[in-house]
């Protein structure tokens, strides 16, 4: 294992947009322009060469794609993807390139960037965009049957009646009928035209013809088998199905089905106020409520410009290091699960996180969807109790807890076995299929956000960013525990130097005006 120090991690500024677009159009004359964000807008006709030139030259190198998403404008779409560069650090490059309402096709980045195909699955499931070369472009989220595609605009769900409240059903003549009435089948969905459930001919989900030759890896002779993995919570830790491919026990092929876990999380997102949205990002990932609230936080501060409280952006580094502590310890005691030491190794990694959500409990109020964050700020002070026992648990509970489990599981001979070697992700591919945290640190990539791009105060901490290169499932263990100890050092800094004062930049409000 090696450590990048805080000095080795130095952020380096990106280059000019308008020096980087000149130098594109020298060499791919009126490909790229400029928005007035500062975003390179590219044309559709250069666009794979402008982003492999991006991608592979020298002195770019953005060869990490952060993001791809979609905006949906009056007059165009806009798909919008985020290029960082692993080497060289600093913050993300942002791209675009614009797609006609009638007939939205724009090329697709898979032949560049493994990590596009699901993303791009998800523009073109949510809003309609058609990815030219895809290698599997359908829906990812919603069934293949869904009539639509819920993020544009133009939009209406099964259930729409008017833009605007009072509904005409309702006042003045009263005369309500309730919407649901009126769909055929008295469910929230609108069926494509023509279709029939009482008369559907299903012919099933598309699955791989695989011959056996493909199959055999040695001279053993074996049969070609799929196996449909969920969807089911117990074994797959979410509503997840996995179809995989197997000869005899060797996995040759599997593709993941998340759709089961798409709780409309972006959709609801439009009907609410901005505050509203804060509990929601509990739910996004409930092991990692706080991060999930910061993140948000920051994005909205900001498009409002929002200076946050010193004391504030302390509490805030405090509750996000304590969450990534609780959610390596649940991911290290369920992986023992996982591995068939059932529930002991696990009961004590939930001891350790009881403690942490305490924490929460008595300063939020819960311990699971906390709703802290306030753009601005955080919700409320910490109370009188917190400091002493997160003191306790910071310089004496938890450092014992996770050499403890260091000792008992790091050189376990079952844990050995059947951690090492398995699931080898090698540099270049974690990199290319946009894979990010402790997957990335695992494979050797010595990358982490927080000295790359800094957020809220981490400048400020000293702490070492673990990097293993075995890439396998039994590297990824040992990034959560090296994680764990550097998260403890930051709370010890953290809660050492948390200053007095404010907690919430302005005053309190339920609505505010974001530009």
């Amino acid at each position: 294992m090696t450590v990048a120090t805080k000095a080795e991690q130095i952020k380096v500024i990106d280059p000019a947009p308008e020096g980087l677009a000149d130098q594109l159009n020298r060499q791919f004359p009126g490909a790229v322009s400029q928005d007035p964000y500062g975003a390179l807008v590219i044309n559709p006709d250069h666009y794979l060469d402008v982003v492999t030139t991006l991608k592979d030259s020298e002195d770019l190198k953005y060869n990490y794609l952060a993001n791809l998403t979609c905006t949906d404008f009056p007059d165009r779409f806009e798909v919008v993807s985020h290029l960082c560069s692993i080497d060289r650090g600093g913050g993300p490059l942002a791209i675009k390139v614009y797609a006609d309402k009638a007939d939205p096709v724009v090329p697709s980045l898979v032949p560049i960037f493994a990590g596009a195909d699901f993303q791009e699955r998800e523009v073109y499931d949510l809003f309609g965009i058609r990815f030219a070369g895809h290698p599997n472009l359908k829906r990812i989220l919603l069934w293949e049957g869904f009539y639509g595609h819920p993020m544009r605009k133009d939009w209406k769900e099964a259930y729409y009646e008017e833009d605007h409240k009072p509904f005409a059903s309702r006042w003045p003549g009263g005369h309500h009928v309730r919407s649901e009435e009126k769909n055929p089948w008295g469910k929230n969905v609108t069926y494509p035209p023509g279709w029939d459930p009482d008369t559907l001919i299903s012919n099933g989900d598309k699955i791989p013809i695989v011959e056996a030759e493909q199959l055999r890896l040695g001279g053993i002779k074996t049969d070609r088998l799929i196996v449909n993995m969920g969807p089911q919570h117990p074994s797959t830790h979410g509503v997840f199905q996995m179809r995989v491919t197997l000869d005899g026990e060797t996995v040759v092929d599997l593709e993941p089905v998340m759709g089961y876990m798409h709780r409309n999380h972006d959709k609801i997102g439009e009907r609410n106020l901005w505050l509203g949205n804060m509990p929601f990002t509990d739910r996004l990932d409930y092991i990692a409520n706080m991060s999930m609230e910061l993140g948000y936080a920051i994005a909205v501060e900001k498009l409002m410009g929002l200076q946050v409280p010193e004391r504030a952006e302390y509490i805030r580094v405090i509750m996000a290091e304590l969450t990534r502590v609780q959610s390596h310890l649940w991911s290290i005691g369920f992986l023992l699960n996982d591995l068939g030491a059932f529930f002991t190794p696990s009961l004590y990694a939930i001891e350790e996180r009881e403690l942490i959500l305490d924490l929460f409990e008595m300063t939020t109020g819960s311990r699971l969807m906390c709703n802290y964050m306030r753009f601005g700020g955080v919700a409320y002070d910490l109370p009188e109790e917190f400091m002493p026992i997160a003191r306790e648990l910071v310089y004496n509970r938890l450092p014992r807890a996770i050499d403890q489990m260091d000792r008992y599981l790091t050189q376990n001979e079952i844990v050995l076995t059947r951690t090492k070697g398995v699931g080898v992700l090698p540099r270049d591919m974690a990199i290319n299929y946009s894979t990010s945290g402790h997957m990335l640190r695992a494979s050797g990539v010595q990358y982490d956000i927080r000295r790359a791009q800094p957020y809220s105060i981490y400048d400020r901490f000293d702490f070492d960013i673990p990097v293993y290169y075995g890439c396998d499932a039994y590297d990824r263990y040992r990034v959560r525990i090296f994680e764990m100890r550097q998260s403890v050092r930051i709370l010890q800094q953290a809660l050492e130097q948390l200053p007095a004062g404010p907690i919430l930049a302005g005053k309190k409000a339920w609505q505010i005006r974001v530009s």
